[in-house]
């Protein structure tokens, strides 16, 4: 089943499985959002260095890249092996870090990533390779803490939200031919070559004034009414969209007032509109755009609609011969058996839908998680196979892609169709980025002079 170098893989990264499984363990117990991931990276760029790779950091401001072989010194086409690093709001966890916690499995991708660099490094097995491989630590998948986003650009240190997307914007995927990628899920293994939603995302602000609750509730303006009223209004769109759009629009009220007797001045919603097509959720965005509107106007409050480009929908790859050959034989030694090959549609989004819309995508996902995700109940009940088999997937993966001069990698790449050239994605992407101000107009209060 395995040739030579596939059971060298096997046994170097089974024979550092401890190791591993500490280094995920480690990154579990010390998650971090997005843009924030100094420690992490700081952990990655060690381990790399523990295997004599020098690391580039300051990609995406905590994003990293790390050649297999000294980048511009190889022919053929380089490969990315990517791990995720960021983590996800939810101080409930039993196991959160300073309010995260790595509740998307994130932690198992980063591991992934690094205990592939084991077995790669090794001077056989790298010698089997064609082309370069480039592991890359990324930030910043998870679409949350959008004010601290928000403030990097004001800064002008940041342009999106999304970590690809940045990477993208940044140059850093510039010299990146295909690239392989990883879900952690509560079930085995599988292969993720569906469709996925895109996405926008919205930070709104309505601008009342106050006054006391109870007794001149009249001289306000509500803030916290227009937040209300807009939540209905957009619930009443639901009708106008269509099935086969998959369309999803969310929100969340982020600051709502600040006393039960004073009339709410200032309230921050956060929304998202997703669809299965740019058109879909741009639709979607401007009738969202629309009940915010109309409750500025039936309030009398002010509105700031900031819109933030989100993530492309994915694009399926017909070459997933190798990721399931892999798998088929990881399977056939019958401890994971299980493996689920997704081609149809998902309404949620990631951000390796922008990835896959330039180059080919790979794209795998393993178990070992229990719980719900994206839920204070996920947790890793199967820690080999979370941190150990997806090692393994990552390696088997890209020495089958790259081996015999990287002929299955050039294969994908040939037969691939980009929706966007660099530029194309970068002006589509900014043409989704734009702000939204309705002055406060309020009526005269009764009484009043």
């Amino acid at each position: 089943m395995w040739d030579p170098i596939e059971q060298k893989i096997i046994d170097i990264i089974d024979s550092k499985r401890d190791e591993i499984i500490a280094f995920g363990d480690d990154i579990w117990h010390h998650a971090e959002l997005g843009y924030k991931e100094v420690r992490t990276v700081g952990k990655y760029t060690e381990w790399m260095e523990k295997l004599g790779l020098e690391t580039e950091q300051g990609w995406a401001i905590t994003g990293a890249k790390t050649y297999l072989n000294p980048k511009g010194t190889t022919e053929g086409p380089t490969l990315a092996v990517m791990g995720e690093m960021d983590a996800l709001p939810i101080p409930n966890n039993p196991d959160s870090y300073q309010g995260n916690a790595h509740c998307c499995g994130h932690n198992a991708q980063i591991t992934g990533v690094v205990g592939a660099a084991l077995a790669l490094t090794d001077p056989e097995v790298k010698a089997a390779l064609g082309g370069n491989i480039c592991f890359m630590a990324v930030p910043a998948e998870e679409f949350v803490d959008i004010t601290y986003k928000s403030n990097l650009m004001k800064e002008g240190k940041l342009h999106y939200g999304g970590g690809k997307c940045e990477l993208i914007r940044v140059g850093a995927m510039d010299d990146i031919d295909i690239a392989l990628g990883h879900h952690t899920s509560t079930s085995q293994m599988g292969i993720m070559n569906g469709t996925s939603n895109g996405f926008i995302n919205k930070t709104v602000t309505f601008t009342g004034r106050s006054a006391h609750a109870a007794g001149m509730p009249h001289e306000g303006v509500d803030a916290l009414n227009a937040a209300t009223i807009a939540m209905v209004n957009a619930a009443f769109q639901q009708e106008s969209y269509r099935d086969e759009d998959s369309v999803r629009v969310h929100g969340f009220v982020q600051e709502g007032g600040t006393a039960v007797n004073v009339i709410a001045d200032h309230v921050v919603m956060q929304w998202c509109t997703r669809g299965k097509t740019p058109e879909a959720y741009k639709d979607a965005s401007d009738k969202l755009d629309r009940s915010l509107k109309a409750a500025a106007v039936a309030t009398g409050c002010g509105l700031h609609i900031e819109s933030m480009a989100g993530y492309m929908s994915e694009v399926s790859n017909p070459h997933i011969e190798v990721i399931k050959s892999v798998l088929d034989d990881i399977a056939a030694e019958g401890k994971y058996t299980e493996i689920k090959i997704d081609e149809g549609h998902s309404t949620g989004s990631d951000d390796y839908g922008d990835i896959s819309c330039l180059m080919p995508l790979v794209h795998f996902s393993t178990g070992g998680a229990a719980g719900a995700v994206h839920n204070p109940t996920f947790h890793f009940e199967d820690q080999y196979l979370a941190y150990v088999v997806t090692s393994k997937i990552f390696a088997l993966t890209a020495y089958r892609l790259m081996k015999d001069g990287a002929k299955a990698a050039k294969e994908n790449i040939a037969d691939y169709k980009p929706v966007f050239t660099k530029e194309e994605y970068i002006a589509f992407q900014d043409s989704m980025q734009t702000s939204f101000d309705m002055p406060m107009d309020p009526l005269p209060i009764v009484g009043k002079k």
